[in-house]
């Protein structure tokens, strides 16, 4: 069930279960089972996809009052992989993200909400080329489980948008008819697995 296409209105938070209050605790994101994508506009016709496979990141989940949960994430830019290995190669270079001079991106969240529901907000500080900006994200919790190895698991999905350009990411070539060949709105996705620490 998505939750992204509903309304942006803000529902009560439903009272805290039990099972959502046992969730209370430090998780370690699992990134073998982890995808941070992103979607950009290519030519004005198509979509390229790509992600990131080097990362590290933490979560602190508050079960009891969500508000006080928090995330933190560092990316490795070299890590970039979109299939295509001059893409990336461009992608890592001076025209894009400077790898060589900014190895990591970094995410720290400054705020939690509960929407209501499986549904929360999370607000934070995303860093690229040194420059840090306030990114919103949308999550739909997925569930918790106990993995067959006894590792405690969460899992969510989310979505957030930003524009490129205000990380000083720029770089563009014009279309012959007319536009631009990458756009500036970049989609981001995320399908994240955490396991609890123990």
């Amino acid at each position: 069930m998505s939750i992204f296409g509903r309304k942006n209105t803000v529902e009560a938070p439903a009272a805290v279960t039990p099972e959502l209050a046992a969730l209370t605790g430090d998780y370690t994101i699992d990134t073998a089972h982890t995808t941070l994508g992103f979607v950009a506009r290519h030519a004005m016709v198509t979509n390229v996809k790509g992600k990131f496979l080097d990362f590290t990141g933490s979560l602190h989940l508050d079960g009891s009052d969500p508000a006080q949960s928090s995330a933190s994430l560092d990316v490795k830019m070299d890590s970039i992989d979109t299939g295509s290995a001059d893409r990336d190669g461009h992608l890592k270079s001076a025209d894009f993200f400077k790898t060589e001079e900014f190895p990591i991106m970094t995410f720290r969240s400054t705020k939690a909400e509960a929407l209501g529901g499986d549904d929360y907000r999370i607000t934070g500080d995303l860093t690229i080329l040194g420059t840090t900006k306030p990114i919103t994200i949308d999550l739909e919790f997925n569930g918790a489980a106990k993995d067959p190895f006894g590792n405690e698991r969460v899992g969510f999905e989310g979505k957030a948008e930003i524009l490129r350009s205000e990380w000083g990411l720029t770089w563009n070539a014009a279309l012959e008819t007319g536009g631009v060949l990458v756009s500036d709105k970049i989609k981001l996705n995320f399908d994240i697995s955490a396991i609890r620490n123990a």
